[in-house]
């Protein structure tokens, strides 16, 4: 089945607070379909599930203790459970099912037979999507949904799984259209045609965006939370104000103090120079007058 195809339009979600797992969603089904809300909302439907199951089982724990423990399904910070996103995509017909089941074993050897990938690695859900015939990186810590070729897909996917990455496929009958509208997509949320994302990629690119940088330092070290990725880059941030000051300093001592002690450092030269002037139209007088 192809992905969906809203006029060639790609829909995206730009990293709000941690709502990775909404805009995960979001991207799988190529349209604002939920909110944090709905999303909190099934937790808890699978939370009261959960506890109901326990105290019908007769486990070993007391029924006080057990309902005054936290969500299972969704932390304090916004993280949701593998389990919420499946219920999100089930009202959808979409199935959820792990790249490493022997019934995902066709797109093991050829990805390029599915139509969605969602990854997870601790706090962070992003999804891998096919949109009328060409794969998209819909992370939304990118500002644009990045184009990946056939070929790379495979090599992205084995890379995600040696980081340590989740890797699940979503499989089923996909939306074909939803209504393009701005008053839908919650503030985070944008339709972008492949060419106006590929534009932003590439100027991204070009300034090294720090939101590109922490998903890349997310990468390389899978054990990296992103509140350590935040304090990383955040301290980098530091480190390039603090060099660039100082490169400064060092490649225009001259001006830096004359403006310190001046004010204004085109002044001194403009002295300096109206004083050379004189000097040399006096000089220039006594040598007529001696001859």
């Amino acid at each position: 089945m192809e992905g969906a195809s809203n006029g060639g339009m790609l829909y995206h979600e730009v990293q709000e607070s941690k709502l990775c797992a909404v805009h995960c969603v979001n991207t799988v089904l190529q349209g604002p379909f939920f909110s944090e809300f709905d999303l909190a909302a099934l937790a808890s439907d699978l939370d009261r599930k959960e506890r109901q199951m326990m105290l019908e089982g007769g486990a070993p724990v007391s029924a006080g203790d057990f309902l005054a423990e936290d969500s299972h399904n969704v932390s304090l910070d916004g993280d949701f459970s593998i389990q919420v996103l499946e219920k999100a995509l089930e009202v959808w017909d979409l199935q959820v099912i792990p790249l490493n089941c022997p019934v995902a074993e066709p797109a093991q050897i050829d990805p390029e037979l599915e139509n969605a990938f969602i990854c997870h690695l601790h706090d962070h859900w992003f999804c891998i999507r096919k949109v009328n015939g060409e794969w998209y990186n819909f992370d939304s810590l990118y500002a644009a949904p990045e184009h990946l070729s056939k070929f790379y897909l495979s090599a992205y996917l084995d890379s995600l799984k040696g980081f340590g990455w989740s890797i699940f496929i979503v499989r089923g009958n996909f939306p074909k259209e939803c209504p393009i509208s701005a008053e839908t997509s919650y503030g985070y949320g944008q339709w972008l045609s492949p060419e106006d994302a590929e534009r932003i990629t590439k100027s991204c690119n070009k300034r090294e965006d720090p939101k590109r940088l922490k998903l890349t330092q997310q990468h390389s070290d899978p054990f990296l939370s992103t509140s350590e990725a935040d304090r990383l880059l955040e301290m980098e941030d530091e480190d390039l104000k603090a060099a660039i000051a100082a490169s400064l300093l060092d490649s225009s001592p001259a001006t830096t103090s004359a403006s310190a002690s001046a004010g204004a450092s085109d002044e001194p030269e403009a002295i300096t120079t109206q004083t050379e002037n004189k000097n040399s139209e006096e000089k220039t007088a006594q040598e007529e007058e001696g001859h």
